[in-house]
């Protein structure tokens, strides 16, 4: 079968966490080990509502705000710190800018309301033919609907479409829809799983 199209997942994937000392020292700052901190942000009750679209990104960092027991103005400053050390990959964009147009190249993730917004103010969202966002579409990773609804708007069947994420539940929910995945841990090694399989 020919690969028409490639979907990559973005925080971990192409924007992945290079430096942890900014993470690490907001959270001594509030007398809380890394995981903990990165919990509140990423897995706490207001974040998993946030990632489907159930509350705004700027509810679920008050949410953040109120925990760690500090002003709403206050919260913008701690956002900074807390993705200070994350670093965006543009080798890898770089590489999926080569892709196109002989291939459609997607984004699936598990994000904010604030995401697309971002992506454009960083000028990622030029990479990509579709940015498919939990947030916006009210579902996400791993359950199958997002992956469909990532084919749909590319126009491409599952067995045309290789998926790269960091997370090994995300790999397997996509195979199981028919998609190809390559789980993410080194980018080089990554992005040489990906040629080979395009034979690019």
């Amino acid at each position: 079968m020919k690969f028409r199209a490639v979907f990559f997942d973005f925080g971990g994937v192409i924007q992945r966490t290079e430096y942890q000392a900014p993470r690490q020292q907001l959270a001594q700052r509030f007398g809380m080990e890394y995981e903990d901190i990165d919990k509140l942000v990423f897995n706490s009750p207001s974040a998993v509502k946030a990632t489907v679209g159930e509350v705004s990104e700027k509810a679920h960092w008050k949410a953040i705000a109120q925990r760690l027991k500090i002003k709403g103005d206050e919260i913008e400053k701690v956002e900074s710190e807390f993705f200070a050390g994350d670093m965006v990959d543009l080798s890898i964009l770089q590489y999926l800018q080569s892709l196109r147009p002989r291939y459609k190249v997607g984004m699936i993730s598990n994000a904010w309301s604030g995401m697309r917004e971002y992506l454009v103010r960083q000028k990622i969202d030029t990479a990509f033919d579709t940015l498919t966002i939990s947030a916006e579409v009210g579902e996400a990773k791993p359950d199958a609907k997002i992956y469909l609804l990532a084919l749909e708007q590319a126009q491409v069947k599952a067995s045309e479409a290789v998926f790269v994420d960091d997370v090994a539940k995300n790999i397997e929910a996509c195979e199981k829809v028919g998609m190809k995945g390559i789980l993410f841990k080194d980018p080089n090694e990554s992005m040489k799983q990906l040629k080979k399989l395009l034979k690019e």
